[in-house]
């Protein structure tokens, strides 16, 4: 089997704030420009959604199924609620499964802590660590990822309800936890500050919710579509088999600064120290984003790479960086027109984005759309961090000498 990208937590049109076009086909379609071999299902605890699933996808054998040349492993991510030590948690996981047959047996012991219809995300009343006994009690071979595990909200690590570690989390059940999603603000390097996740491997999703943002986020893969072949990669860290990471650069990401976007206060970890965590508009803390929250648990400077840490790259999205080039926004006809153009010359937009010859890009389109590409390759890029929710601005013409350049990039393949 070639190297493969593959992009397991998205969602369907059953999750709040999720497009409503969202399909089985329309996933595949998407999978296929985009350039992803292996997509998650999303949604697998909601019971319209997983009647679909079953209806759309033909299994392939080894815990994989199959729709429209695109093969999708079985996930879905759930929320769960607690109190401890008198405060309320909210935590997010994706759930990995071998098998529809074994989602069924997990949804129908999920039903007892919380409703399983009214989201494609559902909250459930139950810790963290009941949620990994319960699940890997079930099914031995499921996978349970923290997922997005920086963000304020929602997030093993966020700073409004999360925990310092994974054990103060999962307790005994931590030994069962080997993966962790960075989430889109944070990437791979601001993890490595931390030496207690040394041991666990770290992947990227697109956590997204409509189809043409698949694979914003994701993983390289060089083994068999074999779910258990995969999953030891993850487990054990194959650098092998589990090649790197495709990350945002994470000033995009809507947590990476802290803030306060009603007042429209941006501020760095230490103009927050400074001000005493206060909006001085109206006086109410502001948000603690992602970095902040990495430097309050980093026992490392910037720039360690820990022993046997999969490697990653950053990249921008092909419509973004077309249309930053063109001076129009995303979703205008003249970007469409160019996206459409270089997907039909260059093939997937990966390749467009990673491998495409500079030759072979400056022939397929404008001087300065593939200048964009090739600046975006090389990390030249100009950044505007996010916050409170906002995401961050990534631009790559906004002044003639670029600034805040990365190493080179690697090849995908």
């Amino acid at each position: 089997m070639p190297k493969f990208v593959a992009d397991f937590h998205i969602h369907s049109r059953y999750s709040r704030a999720c497009s409503k076009d969202l399909s089985v086909a329309e996933l595949a379609k998407w999978a296929k420009i985009k350039g992803i071999g292996l997509l998650g299902t999303g949604d697998f605890t909601h019971p319209l959604w997983l009647e679909e699933l079953k209806d759309a996808l033909r299994e392939t054998g080894g815990g994989f199924y199959e729709h429209g040349g695109v093969h999708f492993i079985c996930t879905s991510e759930v929320n769960t609620l607690f109190y401890k030590a008198g405060r309320a948690h909210q935590i997010h996981h994706i759930l990995m499964a071998p098998s529809i047959e074994s989602v069924e047996r997990i949804n129908r012991a999920l039903e007892a802590f919380g409703s399983l219809s009214l989201d494609g995300r559902p909250t459930l009343r139950m810790e963290a660590r009941q949620l990994a006994k319960v699940v890997l009690g079930i099914e031995p071979r499921c996978l349970i990822v923290p997922a997005h595990a920086w963000t304020p909200w929602f997030a093993i690590f966020g700073s409004t309800s999360g925990f310092d570690t994974v054990e103060e989390c999962f307790e005994d059940q931590a030994k069962h936890i080997h993966v962790l999603e960075t989430g889109l603000s944070s990437d791979p390097a601001m993890n490595w500050r931390l030496k207690a996740l040394d041991r666990y491997a770290l992947i990227s999703n697109s956590d997204s919710h409509s189809a043409r943002r698949i694979g914003r986020e994701a993983n390289i893969f060089d083994c068999d579509l074999d779910y258990d072949t995969m999953v030891t990669a993850l487990k054990t860290k194959d650098r092998t088999t589990f090649l790197s990471t495709l990350e945002f650069f994470p000033e995009e990401g809507k947590y990476h600064f802290d803030g306060h976007r009603a007042c429209g206060i941006r501020w760095s970890p230490a103009e927050t120290k400074r001000h005493g965590l206060r909006c001085p508009t109206c006086g109410k803390n502001v948000t603690v984003g992602v970095m902040h929250r990495i430097e309050e648990l980093a026992d490392r400077p910037e720039g360690v790479v820990p022993e046997g840490a999969i490697p990653f790259k950053r990249v921008v999205a092909l419509d973004k960086i077309i249309a930053d080039a063109l001076g129009a926004n995303v979703g205008t006809q003249a970007v469409e027109r160019e996206y459409q153009n270089l997907i039909y010359t260059c093939g997937t937009e990966f390749n467009v984005l990673l491998e495409a010859p500079e030759e072979e890009l400056r022939k397929a389109t404008t001087a300065k759309i593939a200048e964009g590409i090739l600046r975006m390759r090389q990390g030249h890029v100009v950044l505007e961090p996010g916050y409170d929710g906002e995401y961050g601005k990534v631009r790559i013409f906004a002044s003639e000498e670029p600034i805040a350049a990365t190493e080179q990039q690697m090849t995908l393949f």
